[in-house]
C-alpha cells in the first residue's frame, strides 16, 4: 500500500512539474553513475522517450493525418498506438502503477503528453529496480496469463521504438523532417 501511495504521489508531482515545465525527454545527456539491470533498462526507456519526444515535436495537422498508403496507419493513429504501448508497458509493474487514463485520444497534445509521462514513470521505476524486481515484473496477456519481463523488452518497448521510427518517416514524407540538430547518439539537440 505504501508503494501505491508513493507512486501516486510521484505521478502527481510529475504531472504538476510537466505542466509548469517542458515535457520530459527533450535532453537525456545526464546519465546514471552505475551500470546495473535497472539503470540499463531505464536508459532504454529514456532513449525511447528522447526519440518519441523529437519525432512528435512540431507536428502539424497535415503530418498527423498523413498516411504512406491506403491500408497504412496515419501518423496520429501510430501516435495513439505508441500511447497504448506505454500503458501496456506500465502494466508489467503490477497494481502499484497506474497509467494516465481519461485523456482525449483524438487530441494530439494530450496523447503526446500522456505517452511521455508514462515513459517517465517507467523510467523512474527502472532506475530503482533490482534484479529481484525484474523477476517479479510480469506482462499480462489476458485470461490471467502472464509473461516474464523479457517480453516487455521485445514487446511494448521495442515496438514503440519501431513505431517512433515510422512517425519520423511519415513526417519526412509529409514535408516536415525532424528538427535540425537532434542527435540520438548524444541524446541532445544542438
Amino acid at each position: 500500500m505504501k508503494l501505491k501511495i508513493f507512486f501516486f504521489s510521484l505521478m502527481l508531482m510529475m504531472i504538476t512539474n510537466v505542466n509548469a515545465q517542458e515535457l520530459p525527454f527533450s535532453d537525456i545527456t545526464k546519465t546514471p553513475a552505475v551500470y546495473n539491470s535497472g539503470t540499463i533498462m531505464a536508459r532504454m526507456i529514456e532513449g525511447l522517450g528522447f526519440r518519441y519526444y523529437w519525432a512528435t515535436e512540431g507536428l502539424r495537422s497535415e503530418d498527423l493525418t498523413f498516411k504512406p498508403g491506403d491500408d497504412a496507419r496515419s501518423a496520429m493513429e501510430t501516435i495513439e498506438h505508441v500511447y497504448g504501448l506505454s500503458n501496456f508497458l506500465l502494466s508489467a509493474f503490477g497494481d502499484e502503477v497506474v497509467a494516465l487514463a481519461d485523456i482525449d485520444k483524438t487530441d494530439f497534445a494530450s496523447v503526446r503528453k500522456a505517452t511521455l509521462l508514462n515513459l517517465k514513470q517507467a523510467y523512474a521505476l527502472m532506475m530503482s529496480s533490482t534484479k529481484e524486481d525484474f523477476e517479479k515484473y510480469e506482462v499480462p496477456i489476458g485470461g490471467g496469463n502472464k509473461l516474464p519481463f523479457w517480453n516487455a523488452i521485445n514487446g511494448p518497448i521495442e515496438d514503440a521504438v519501431w513505431h517512433t521510427g515510422q512517425i519520423v518517416m511519415m513526417r519526412r514524407m509529409s514535408g516536415n523532417p525532424l528538427p535540425k540538430g537532434v542527435s540520438v547518439l548524444m541524446g541532445s539537440k544542438n
